[in-house]
C-alpha cells in the first residue's frame, strides 16, 4: 500500500504548540493516536483530530481505487511535521501614542499514514 497523506493549512496556531501535540502521536497506531487526541486537553488536538480523520479516509479511499482493501488496525502514523505558516502582524496600542506589534502565527501541518505490515521503501 502506498502512504497517505494529508495536509492542514493556516492553522491559526503557533507551530511551536502545534509540535507539542504532533510529538505525542508521531510513531502511533491511528487508534491509539485517535484516542491520545481526544483526551488531550491541548487546543491543537482537536484540528489534529480531524486531520487524522481525513488521512484515515484518504487512505480507505485510494485503497479502493486500488482494488485492495485496507485494515485501519494495520494504520501508524509514519510522520507527522509542522511547518510555520505566514505570520498575522497586528497593532496593539499603547500609551503615549505608542503601539506595540502581535504576531498571530499559523501552521501547516502534514500527516502521513502506512500499514504496518508492508514496507514501502524503494531499493
Amino acid at each position: 500500500m502506498m502512504e497517505s497523506i494529508a495536509r492542514l493549512r493556516y492553522l491559526q496556531a503557533s507551530p511551536q504548540k502545534v509540535r507539542l501535540v504532533a510529538d505525542l502521536i508521531r510513531g502511533r497506531d491511528v487508534e491509539e493516536a485517535a484516542t491520545m487526541l481526544q483526551l488531550s486537553t491541548k487546543a491543537a488536538a482537536r484540528p489534529i483530530s480531524k486531520l487524522l480523520r481525513s488521512a484515515v479516509a484518504n487512505a480507505e479511499n485510494s485503497a479502493e481505487n486500488q482494488q485492495g482493501g485496507i485494515d485501519v488496525g494495520q494504520l501508524y502514523v509514519k510522520e507527522i511535521f509542522v511547518d510555520g505558516g505566514p505570520t498575522l502582524k497586528r497593532l496593539r496600542p499603547q500609551p503615549m501614542g505608542r503601539a506595540f506589534r502581535i504576531l498571530k502565527r499559523q501552521s501547516h501541518v502534514t500527516i502521513k499514514l502506512d500499514s504496518r505490515g508492508q514496507s514501502t521503501e524503494a531499493t
